[in-house]
């Protein structure tokens, strides 16, 4: 990445390893909104962001460069070499399909307590539909933020509500773990802050102890939440993916980052034609 301003009157920088429209509508996040090609709004860890892109060049509207720094550039990743990773999984023909196919993917890093939220919704669910559920639970017990945003709603807040209260959501059986979850993160009983540090393992099985929590949606919090880029979220298009394609498993050289050439390839076999078929 190259900055060519970091300044009060605005960021703008260059790199060739991010796409917008990949990234933010790969069914990793919900707080994105397109406004125009190239142009998206969202808001994560309390925080507003505008960011456009035109080709290789992205522009910054409304963000300090302290927060840039601090929130924003570490959101999208921006200190990880994708360019040398991608270099790496393509030595695998499969895998170089998947990166050739979408080579601007990158894996947020979002707020711990947000992304487990938004998986526990994902549960039975399409992105429209989870995207809708987390706008409302936003706007209904967020904190205001600029330009009619409102923050995700801490643990504490939801805490302190009853399945009917969530009843606006539309979001069915989901509220019940929602709110399990929040009063769990808030009591201590499952301590956030402490799970990024354990071990694998032990990670997924502390957030196991959360109400409808099962292995994929603590997987999901632990690679989107938690910065577990070892950790393999396995949906129906990643088993098919691993029982068609990688019958032994991902290549020995994606070891320590499982997590994002996983993410490529759950796009790939997702969005393009034949991606499953036996090569």
């Amino acid at each position: 990445m190259e900055y060519l301003q970091l300044d009060p009157q605005g960021i703008r920088f260059r790199t060739g390893d991010l796409s917008l429209e990949e990234t933010l509508a790969c069914g990793q996040c919900f707080r994105w909104k397109r406004l125009a090609p190239g142009v998206y709004e969202g808001a994560a860890r309390g925080y507003v962001c505008r960011i456009a892109q035109a080709g290789d060049l992205f522009t910054v509207s409304g963000v300090e460069p302290r927060l840039w720094e601090t929130v924003w550039a570490p959101y999208f990743d921006l200190d990880r070499d994708y360019a040398a990773l991608k270099a790496r999984f393509c030595a695998h023909p499969i895998l170089a399909k998947a990166v050739d196919f979408a080579p601007g993917i990158r894996v947020l890093r979002q707020e711990p307590w947000e992304a487990l939220c938004t998986f526990i919704i994902s549960q039975n669910n399409n992105i429209g539909r989870i995207t809708g559920i987390v706008e409302r639970l936003c706007d209904a017990f967020g904190e205001p933020l600029t330009g009619g945003w409102h923050a995700f709603p801490s643990p504490e807040k939801l805490a302190g509500l009853d399945v009917e209260a969530l009843s606006p959501l539309r979001s069915g059986f989901r509220a019940r773990y929602l709110l399990d979850a929040a009063k769990k993160t808030a009591s201590g009983e499952v301590d956030l802050a402490r799970i990024a540090d354990l071990p694998l393992d032990e990670g997924r099985a502390a957030l196991m102890r959360i109400c409808g929590v099962g292995r994929k949606v603590a997987d999901c919090a632990l690679l989107y939440g938690f910065g577990r880029v070892d950790c393999v979220p396995v949906d129906v298009w990643v088993r098919r993916v691993l029982e068609r394609l990688f019958p032994d498993g991902l290549p020995e050289f994606c070891r320590g980052e499982e997590g994002i050439a996983q993410q490529y390839l759950f796009h790939y076999a997702r969005t393009c034609p034949g991606a499953l078929e036996t090569p």
